[in-house]
């Protein structure tokens, strides 16, 4: 049985460190704690401010308050490990496994690409999202490591100056629509654009492979696009799929853009039959 509660405690003094304040309000050992800690699933809040702390022998001041978000199930979660495509130093590309989140909620982010890469990288880097990829997806992401170099991409995803061209397999024939084919149904009342550029059909699956080109990022906008004209992602549990027997079939495969550290051409693929 999932064991789900929240705790909120304040300092009554000063000098009690995290770990003792803790167990002495909540019903876990302190390994129990010490593991939630580190996964993410308490939160300090102080003058400065609210943020994750992890370090149990943390002293506190007199009017902080911890937040403790457990959750036994979340606790348990193990993903499949990234793979580091390229270390650029101000940031890297990484190859998300399914299951894995961009990012994590406030019951922990022990599952998320950031903590991966913050764990994984070397030399040891803070890890900053700049983009979402869904989590029954998998492929391609970016990680800035640094505050300056996550704000340079971020503004370069609102401008649209990074091409991301995704690999989805579909049921159906698809073949039939002339290429390329834009997709521009609006998504949570906002605009959303995607272009079909190749479709493969294979006969004996009775599945369409396209690749598409997204000129926005709405929030699954390549699932809900595709299902909306009648042909589902396969896996796809949430928009219509029929076959939802293995993982979604929706992969990040290409990224590129100019550097806004060396102002160079950069471009980080996966194999696949690429539309250029």
């Amino acid at each position: 049985m999932t064991e789900r509660f929240e705790k909120h405690i304040k300092a009554s003094e000063a000098g009690v460190t995290a770990i003792e304040l803790l167990a002495e309000h909540s019903p876990l050992s302190k390994q129990q704690l010490k593991t939630a800690m580190a996964n993410g699933a308490v939160w300090l809040e102080s003058q400065y401010g609210t943020h994750r702390i992890r370090r149990a022998k943390k002293e506190l001041k007199q009017g902080d308050s911890l937040h403790l978000y457990y959750d036994s199930e979340i606790q348990s979660q193990t993903t499949d490990p990234a793979i580091l495509i390229a270390d650029e130093g101000d940031y890297s590309i990484w190859n998300k496994p399914y299951g894995m989140y961009s990012q994590g909620t406030k019951w922990g982010d022990h599952c998320s690409i950031y903590r991966w890469a913050e764990h994984h990288l070397e030399p040891s880097r803070p890890a900053f999202l700049v983009h979402r990829l869904d989590r029954a997806a998998n492929g391609l992401i970016i990680l800035a490591h640094n505050k300056k170099t996550a704000t340079a991409f971020l503004q370069m995803f609102k401008q649209h100056a990074i091409t991301k061209q995704y690999r989805a397999t579909v049921e159906g024939n698809v073949t039939s629509i002339e290429l390329p084919h834009t997709i521009n149904q609006p998504l949570d009342d906002k605009p959303a654009e995607s272009v079909i550029l190749k479709a493969d059909f294979n006969a004996r699956e009775q599945t369409t492979t396209l690749i598409i080109d997204i000129k926005t990022g709405r929030k699954h906008q390549i699932r809900r696009h595709l299902s909306s004209i009648g042909h589902p992602v396969v896996g796809d549990r949430l928009y219509g799929a029929k076959d939802i027997a293995g993982n979604l079939q929706l992969s990040s495969v290409l990224l590129s853009f100019d550097c806004p550290i060396k102002k160079t051409g950069r471009a980080y693929s996966l194999a696949y039959d690429r539309a250029d």
